[in-house]
């Protein structure tokens, strides 16, 4: 989840960072809008943790020692 963070801080600096390039592309919704800068990054991390959430809940229930006379 760390890194999922980290991406999204990078993704909202660089999002205000370009905002003026992207200024000219958007009709109806201003560049700095609020609920795009909140909502998106929420439902990111959002997604983030339930894909990595999921996988770590099914590797908790394997018994350890059944997993490594597996291999």
């Amino acid at each position: 989840m760390r890194l999922a963070f980290a991406g999204v801080v990078v993704g909202i600096g660089s999002a205000l960072g370009l905002t003026r390039f992207v200024a000219s592309f958007l009709f109806g919704v201003p560049a700095r809008d609020p609920l795009i800068f909140v909502g998106i990054p929420l439902l990111l991390s959002v997604v983030a943790l339930v894909a990595v959430w999921l996988p770590a809940r099914r590797a908790s229930r394997v018994d350890p020692i059944v997993a490594l006379r597996y291999e």
